[in-house]
């Protein structure tokens, strides 16, 4: 992918860039693709349906560009250390916009690390061998399939566009191109066992996924599930079957070889997300598009935003299409720290925290940590603080406690 002299590479990193802290003079860059060909009935994502004749390809480039050059000035001396194409359905945009919003999002940075990692969101239904192609050759080059199961019975309870054989078919042709390859699956659906969760698993490495999500069906409000559910028309796993999926998945893929890095995240030695890295570890990302959302730190404050939801709004917008900002004091960024940090195994770092809030975590919730160490809830090292493995799926309480 071609650059100005603006984005010259950073070559003196490397893949263990990712087994440090997020510094505060790195940024990620999300681009929101609002469109799929289908609401998903579990999806709360701000995404609109549209026929793929629909698209407004080139318009939609131009208006995240014209976005881009409106923050320029806040991205003045990051650096930049991946991008991230999510939606919404971005494997419905075309290849050669994607391409010049890339090549525009390197040249707005002063530098970029030099294993630029760059991911697009595929649906199967919308990934076929020559777009994966495509994509590769504008410069993508790690794909995140949603492929949520292999099992018909559940992809039409998800009321995907896609059956097991489209999922195959779709993740076989990526993988001629594409050497980093992540999948979603989803767990905890209604009559689903953990045999089936475990077929899949299967499938899915066999077919050389380095990554994978396994993500629990959450009840949303304002979903098509979230209104049959509240009406007691959809029934929700009962916590064992969620429990013994959990903890089955994970003895399965720490066989094959996965490490568990993150609640919902495993992956093959080296192959961790660095963009997901780069949120958990509480880093500065620049939100592009409608809807998306962004934040941008500096030592012991930040300032984030959210932008217009609407499309066609967002692209008639002239300057900065934010709906809604906030600004973030050293606290507020704690608690992020927080909530994001103690998803990774890794747990967070008193001085990576310190060196982004200017205070020492710790501080004020002395007693807390305290009743929860003793408790075997959290652990540590001296350097780090991180929730024990086998209490993660009583993380959201734990983290929620120390607020």
């Amino acid at each position: 992918m071609p650059s100005g002299p603006a984005a010259s590479a950073d070559a003196t990193t490397g893949p263990n860039d990712a087994a440090n802290g997020a510094p505060l003079d790195d940024a990620s860059v999300y681009v929101h693709f609002p469109w799929c060909i289908k609401k998903c009935p579990y999806c709360d994502f701000v995404t609109r349906k549209i026929e793929p004749d629909a698209i407004p390809h080139d318009a939609y480039a131009d208006a995240v560009l014209a976005e881009l050059e409106a923050r320029r000035a806040s991205v003045a001396g990051k650096r930049l250390v991946s991008v991230f194409f999510g939606g919404g359905t971005p494997s419905l945009w075309s290849p050669a916009a994607i391409a010049r919003v890339l090549s525009g999002i390197r040249a707005a940075f002063d530098r970029t690390r030099g294993d630029l990692e760059v991911t697009a969101e595929c649906n199967p239904s919308s990934l076929d061998e020559g777009r994966a192609a495509a994509f590769a050759e504008a410069g993508i080059n790690r794909l995140s399939v949603g492929v949520q199961s292999l099992q018909d019975r559940h992809l039409t309870f998800l009321g995907r566009a896609h059956d097991r054989e489209g999922a195959l078919r779709a993740l076989r042709g990526a993988r001629k191109h594409h050497a980093r390859l992540s999948a979603d699956l989803m767990f905890g659906m209604p009559t689903q066992r953990t045999d089936e969760l475990l077929e899949d698993v299967r499938a899915l490495i066999d077919l050389g996924v380095e990554h994978l999500s396994a993500y629990a069906l959450t009840i949303e409000p304002g979903t098509q599930f979230g209104e049959l559910h509240r009406k007691g028309r959809l029934a929700v796993a009962p916590d064992e079957a969620f429990a013994a999926m959990f903890t089955e998945a994970e003895s399965l893929l720490a066989a094959l070889g996965f490490d568990h890095y993150e609640v919902s995240n495993y992956a093959q030695p080296g192959a961790a997300s660095r963009h997901n890295l780069h949120y958990w570890r509480t880093g500065s990302y620049v939100g592009l598009g409608a809807a998306a959302v962004g934040c941008i730190r500096e030592r012991g404050h930040g300032r984030r935003w959210k932008n217009l939801t609407d499309a066609e709004a967002y692209m008639r917008t002239t300057g900065l299409p934010e709906l809604e900002t906030e600004e973030l004091d050293a606290e507020a960024t704690a608690r992020e720290a927080l909530m994001l940090g103690l998803r990774l195994a890794e747990g967070l770092a008193y001085a990576d925290v310190e060196a982004i809030t200017g205070r020492d975590i710790r501080a004020g919730r002395e007693g807390r940590i305290a009743r929860k160490l003793e408790r075997g809830e959290l652990a540590t090292d001296g350097a780090r603080l991180r929730v024990p493995r086998e209490r993660w799926l009583l993380l959201d309480g734990i983290v929620a406690d120390l607020f």
